[in-house]
């Protein structure tokens, strides 16, 4: 969860394309330069033989407004690595 933060925050489509699962991984992962991601809290972690949920707040900016993306993101074991399956936005 926390490398797929960073990725959001330094643009990092290269990563964000690797741990998405192909089964739900959009076709083009767009990432918006004019938004600024300023933190991640982590309210809550839960893992189960090869899935987790983890539920976060992540604090942004773009053009002067603030805001926070609340998510309970859903991911699967694959092949040793953890990958974004999906999530659910409060």
């Amino acid at each position: 969860m926390r490398s797929r933060y960073t990725a959001f925050a330094v643009g990092d489509r290269a990563h964000l394309t690797r741990s998405w699962h192909p089964r739900t991984r959009p076709d083009r992962i767009d990432v918006d330069d004019g938004m600024s991601w300023n933190g991640l809290v982590i309210e809550h972690a839960a893992e189960d033989g090869d899935a987790a949920v983890v539920a976060f707040r992540a604090a942004w900016r773009q053009h002067g407004v603030e805001g926070e993306l609340r998510e309970r993101s859903r991911f699967l074991r694959r092949g040793g690595r953890w990958v974004y399956v999906d999530g659910d936005v409060d």
